[in-house]
């Protein structure tokens, strides 16, 4: 079919009901090709960065500047991966920063004629019992003209005045004045929703690439905040092609399916698995084996003071999943791993690995949530899989999103709520923080059940995570248009054994 019959065809389906204009903008090409564009950092080890970003044009050696002082930034670190795919406009650069001193302010510039200089905070070293909080992000997508478009308060302060007054009272304008009161964002899926506007912004007829110019402009957005912040992501549903919207397969360049952008862009930033620093022999032999089996930017893990997290794949890779070929969602993503359970056997040997002792909490991130109120949106595929090694090795909190609201769940294991409640319970305690907002809208929160401790579907709202000292962990919902705490939980955990077995 040519591609004005196949855009006749489309027309008239349910997405283009929302009133969107077909037609998206592109950010400007900056005349310096150089410039950065679209940066985000990650940890990559206890003593060392990776500060990522993007340039319309292919770099043969990027390079950074930096230093523990702004006006003295006396090192510098380069690479040669500056990498592209078909249909990009654009390269993703990524440089790692090395032998980092723990928990100190650094101060950093991007070797371009026209670079600013930023700052990021280094990794805590495992076993640090300094409280720290972080920010849980998920299923989040494009604001301003090409997005939904948040009531602008021009009296409003910006923090980062570099940041489109749009994003004002939305998730990332939250994010951007509170950026001083956490240490890192985890992004378990749903980043941009580039592949949403396939029907509103994806004009083949002027040659226009709505799915680029909703990503681009996703990532400039971000961009203020992920400079400054880790930014630790995974993939969701949204980040397997550019067809989401069912139907449109023949609109979508083989530029843009199975996780392309995805894997060019968090590929060669995300860690793999940190080395044990436990003196057990078997917890450093595990260890050794996840970070073989670990698979950026599907399946990692890192450990930040007394955290460990790990981030999962609920798209692809082990039974039934729903996004690989035969899967439920038809998006025909993967699989990633060398066979059909490398994802399962890195969590089982990274989650053994896991000394009490040092990092005391585990927290596992991935995008389909097993536990939802409402109907249909549970993966019962993700819960046959994953479930068993949560309850096992004891994880303390799973985070999910792909419902588009905010929900917590009582410890919880084969639909049976802990006994033991909050305090010290044996089963791990779940969150849905899919509120974030995006084109999609929010969901309702549809039919309860008998495990759910909190719901939310009024307003766009996001989740953090503070790990107030070994055995108390707390756990916010907010509104993001006015702060306000939603629902404040605090879990607490003996974690009196070194190594957990059940």
């Amino acid at each position: 079919m040519d591609t004005l019959a196949l855009l006749t065809l489309v027309k008239g389906l349910p997405l283009l009901a929302l009133g969107v204009a077909a037609g998206a903008t592109y950010p400007p090409i900056p005349a310096d090709l150089t410039t950065p564009v679209q940066h985000r950092i990650a940890i990559n080890s206890p003593t060392s960065v990776r500060i990522a970003w993007n340039t319309y044009k292919q770099l043969s050696q990027p390079c950074v500047q930096y230093g523990t002082s702004p006006s003295s930034l006396g090192s510098q670190s380069c690479s040669t991966s500056s990498i592209t795919y078909p249909t990009s406009r654009t390269w993703a650069n990524v440089v790692t920063i090395n032998d980092l001193t723990p928990a100190t302010t650094y101060y950093y510039k991007i070797v371009s004629a026209n670079s600013t200089l930023e700052t990021f905070t280094s990794p805590r070293l495992p076993g640090d019992k300094t409280p720290f909080n972080i920010s849980i992000v998920i299923d989040l997508g494009v604001y301003g003209k090409d997005g939904f478009t948040i009531e602008q308060d021009q009296s409003k302060r910006d923090l980062i005045p570099s940041i489109d007054p749009s994003l004002n009272h939305t998730t990332i304008g939250r994010l951007r004045d509170n950026i001083d009161k956490y240490d890192f964002i985890v992004h378990p899926g749903d980043i941009g929703y580039a592949d949403d506007w396939i029907l509103k912004a994806h004009n083949w007829l002027d040659g226009k690439d709505g799915y680029q110019a909703i990503t681009e402009t996703f990532f400039d957005q971000l961009a203020p905040i992920a400079a400054r912040k880790p930014y630790m992501a995974s993939p969701g549903n949204h980040e397997a092609a550019c067809q989401e919207v069912p139907r449109t397969s023949g609109l979508c360049p083989s530029g843009q399916k199975n996780f392309t952008d995805f894997i060019n862009r968090f590929g060669l930033v995300l860690p793999t698995a940190f080395s044990s620093t436990s003196p057990d022999d078997a917890a450093k032999v595990n260890a050794n084996k996840a970070r073989i089996l670990a698979n950026p930017p599907f399946w990692y893990s890192f450990e930040y003071g007394m955290a460990h997290i790990v981030m999962i794949d609920t798209e692809t890779d082990f039974e039934d999943a729903p996004d690989q070929p035969g899967g439920s969602a038809n998006l025909n993503g993967g699989p990633f791993g060398s066979y059909l359970r490398q994802q399962l056997d890195f969590l089982e040997a990274d989650l053994a690995s896991v000394d009490r002792s040092v990092t005391p909490w585990v927290v596992v991130a991935g995008h389909r949530p097993w536990y939802t109120t409402g109907s249909g949106d549970d993966c019962q595929p993700c819960k046959k899989a994953f479930e068993p090694l949560f309850y096992k090795y004891g994880v303390d909190l799973g985070v999910f999103g792909h419902v588009h609201n905010s929900q917590r769940f009582a410890p919880v294991v084969n639909d049976t709520a802990d006994p033991a409640g909050m305090e010290n319970p044996k089963a791990p305690m779940y969150i849905v923080a899919g509120g974030a907002g995006n084109v999609e809208g929010l969901t309702k929160v549809g039919k309860n059940v008998s495990t759910n401790r909190f719901a939310y579907d009024d307003a766009f709202s996001y989740a953090t995570v503070n790990f107030l000292d070994e055995q108390r962990m707390q756990v916010d919902f907010i509104n993001s248009e006015t702060g306000a705490i939603l629902d404040r939980s605090v879990l607490f955990k003996k974690h009196d054994q070194k190594f957990v077995v059940q």
